[in-house]
């Protein structure tokens, strides 16, 4: 049965996880088409910074990153979506959300010629690495609910978009101006007949030559002297789509797959109790894992055959299954499902064993040298 707190947490997720983006998606979709866009600045605002702190949570909720590609993490992380030696690049994207809040914010006429076209590139270049980043996460999606990493890379590159077109409209004002007082100016006048009819593009059609644009960047990027940092903070990592390294062994490799569970799931479902010793690595044990390998020592003292069928089945199947528990959530699940077949296993020792609660307490317990 369900109480107060329980239901208000699952409207409050709810609320952040799918109303939130949702309605902003709407709303900048709307303001992207619409001839009279409503409260563009500040609804744009709040999807780059809100949309940007809500990606930042769900990520960290997602995936545990815990080092370098040359680094050893267990079966339950992830190693750096980018390199650490390339972080720099980090710089690129702040300069393009810069770049995004001036055009958003300055209207053209008050905006240097410079300060224009290096806004428009950085606002492409943020693109560049937001898409890209997009594509390395891909390999890891597994879940509906990650899928909101997209919805976030869709409204930047919709508001990206939408701020350059908007720009480019003022742009043609401008020059609307000036030929009006121009007349005599025929070069002038064929540069504003060209910058007029792109501004007369439908937004989608603006879209796709914004990713044309994109694209021909990267490719500048590919072949640029001097500029391979980008490739290679994607591509010397591991684990994602653009990871040319092979990482070393996840540190319980050959663990009890249910040693998974207890140091993946969330402390208030899967009850961590205390750190344990598995064939010399330290590990975070639980009830459920304690009692499991009870179960097992117990029948591979009395009932052999049986013990080397259990174990048999259990290392063609435990470890492959281990490597589906890739979040907290999913080590969850498979903790409850796991759960009356630990009562059975219970059930088991207290029938068999003399002691089965010290039994129970003495399963992974660490060894400390004097």
């Amino acid at each position: 049965m369900f109480h107060l707190n329980d239901i208000l947490i699952f409207l409050f997720f709810g609320i952040v996880a799918f109303v939130i983006p949702g309605t902003l998606t709407v709303w900048n979709i709307y303001n992207c088409f619409s001839a009279k866009p409503q409260k563009e600045k500040l609804i744009s605002t709040v999807t780059v910074l809100v949309g940007g702190l809500l990606y930042l949570m769900l990520f960290a909720i997602t995936y545990d990153t815990a080092g370098d590609w040359y680094e050893q993490v267990n079966t339950m992380q992830f190693h750096y979506v980018i390199s650490s030696g390339y972080w720099g690049i980090s710089w690129v994207a702040l300069l393009g959300f810069a770049a995004y809040f001036l055009l958003l914010y300055i209207n053209t006429d008050r905006l240097p010629p410079l300060v224009s076209a290096a806004a428009i590139s950085f606002i492409i270049l943020l693109n560049v690495l937001q898409i890209t980043f997009a594509v390395q996460l891909s390999k890891n999606i597994d879940d509906p609910l990650e899928l909101l990493f997209y919805v976030y890379h869709f409204n930047i590159l919709l508001l990206s978009a939408r701020a350059i077109q908007r720009h480019t409209l003022q742009q043609v004002e401008i020059f609307k101006n000036r030929a009006a007082a121009q007349d005599n100016n025929i070069r002038f006048k064929k540069f504003y007949d060209i910058i007029n009819s792109l501004s007369r593009y439908t937004f989608v059609i603006f879209v796709a030559l914004f990713l044309v644009v994109a694209i021909i960047e990267i490719i500048f990027v590919l072949i640029g002297q001097g500029l391979d940092a980008p490739i290679k903070a994607f591509t010397d990592t591991a684990d994602w789509t653009f990871s040319k390294q092979t990482p070393p062994p996840p540190s319980d490799y050959e663990g009890h797959y249910l040693c998974t569970v207890a140091a993946g799931g969330h402390k208030k479902v899967v009850k961590p109790l205390r750190f344990g010793s598995r064939r010399g690595a330290t590990i975070i044990v639980n009830r459920q894992l304690c009692i499991a390998n009870a179960f097992e020592e117990v029948i591979q003292i009395k009932f052999p055959s049986f013990h080397r069928m259990v174990r048999h089945i259990y290392d063609t199947y435990g470890y492959p299954l281990s490597k589906l528990i890739t979040n907290p959530l999913r080590a969850d699940v498979v903790y409850i499902i796991m759960k009356p077949l630990e009562w059975i296993f219970l059930l088991f020792l207290y029938l068999v064993d003399v002691r089965p609660e010290q039994r129970i307490r003495n399963q992974y317990v660490l060894q400390f040298k004097r």
